[in-house]
């Protein structure tokens, strides 16, 4: 076993593309880490450089204490998990987890050990004859993870494993995976667009965005203190809300203006930074499961309260998610410009037209008994202390 670092990594495409831009990581010896991050973040390209699967254009991957920058793929001492499997037809369970063994040239009663072994840890011992054809996703899944492990590297890499299995088979091998990390003590490095999965399954979470690392920490740390307004939407599910607002003093107290809407701010539930701003414009990010329905939680003893009607109820049985619509314009982000950009629409600048007739939407989880109908105006509450405060210039955490 040994750690993995990334010292000022760099990829660039012919054509000027710019995949990884000066990653720095350490990932320390039988940690779990996890990439994650939108498509197109710059995370399986990273994986592929750690593996050897495309070159470098500046800096230094090391396992161990080894730089492996001009090593071939098969000397690193690694060994990958693919999205697809990349299992061979043509030969069965027990050849497939044994061709690595058998390509560097292991005995074959070493080769008969390690398979027998790993697929007693996986529970496929009763599918070793069998071709991948005749395997489940599940099955062939393992067998693709009984190949990594009968070759007893320094480092797992897995490049979103799970992403070809249904839902219920998905939370299963999570927790498989997990067990078998943690029982092999190997350091691995796992790929996922998925926050459910890296929230889950990392000891850390490193977030990726245009090619950059833009955060690592602990999962709950990312969600407690996320750094800017990429994190803060990234993690959680549904996403954090954020809206434009208009910090003023009133009454002794601070006020944040939002369209129509007004939220009074103990200074004792402000961030230093953030309760010097009077007279400025920030950005409030509030968690949809931070929102309470009014009327079942009975007074609401210094906590925010504000109406707002309903545009859709969502049932889910244990809560009902419910997208309101606010007396406010739409915020307007770096993604939002992006996105706009990339649908071929013009490009938002600053904040949102006055002609505009699109308002602010608002995700809230309430409890299932709430009356969410649509069209019905409802009061919520919110703890001010659980709200967040954004730099609108820099997009950066305001703590």
């Amino acid at each position: 076993m040994a750690g993995v670092s990334f010292r000022g990594v760099s990829k660039v495409f012919p054509g000027g593309a710019v995949a990884v831009d000066r990653f720095d990581l350490e990932v320390e010896n039988g940690e779990f880490m996890v990439l994650v991050g939108p498509s197109g973040s710059g995370k399986t390209t990273v994986l592929r450089l750690t593996a050897g699967l495309e070159e470098m254009s500046d800096g230094e991957i090391l396992i161990g204490d080894r730089v492996v920058n001009r090593v071939h793929p098969m000397d690193r001492d690694i060994a990958m998990v693919f999205q697809n499997y990349a299992l061979y037809p043509h030969m069965t369970a027990a050849e497939n987890l044994g061709f690595g063994l058998k390509l560097h040239k292991v005995r074959k009663p070493e080769i008969k050990r390690r398979v027998e072994e790993a697929a007693r840890i996986l529970g496929i011992s009763q599918l070793l004859s069998r071709k991948p054809a005749q395997l489940s996703g599940g099955q062939r899944q393992r067998v693709a993870m009984g190949r990594a492990i009968v070759r007893e590297p320094a480092a797992f890499l897995m490049d979103e494993p799970l992403s070809n299995l249904d839902a219920k088979l998905r939370v299963q091998m999570r927790s498989e995976i997990q067990r078998l990390q943690h029982r092999l003590g190997t350091t691995t490095l796992y790929v996922t667009h998925d926050q459910t999965e890296a929230m889950t399954m990392g000891d850390r979470v490193a977030v990726m965005r245009n090619g950059r690392l833009v955060q690592v920490d602990a999962p709950q740390a990312l969600y407690d203190r996320p750094a800017d307004l990429f994190v803060a939407g990234f993690i959680g599910s549904p996403a954090m809300n954020f809206l434009q607002a208009r910090l003023q003093s009133r009454d002794g107290s601070v006020v944040a203006e939002i369209g129509g809407t007004s939220l009074t701010l103990p200074e004792r539930a402000l961030p230093g930074s953030v309760a010097r701003l009077r007279d400025h414009d920030v950005i409030v990010g509030i968690r949809p499961e931070h929102v309470e329905d009014a009327s079942l939680c009975g007074p609401a003893n210094g906590r925010l309260v504000f109406e707002a009607p309903v545009a859709l109820a969502e049932p889910m049985g244990a809560e009902v998610v419910t997208h309101f619509e606010l007396d406010a314009p739409p915020l307007v982000t770096r993604d939002t410009v992006d996105l706009a950009r990339d649908l071929g629409a013009e490009p938002l600048n600053g904040s949102a037209p006055q002609d505009r007739e699109d308002n602010a939407t608002f995700t809230a989880r309430l409890d299932p008994r709430s009356r969410a109908v649509r069209g019905l105006s409802m009061s919520l509450v919110v703890d001010p202390s659980s709200i967040y405060f954004f730099d609108p210039d820099t997009e950066s955490a305001l703590r």
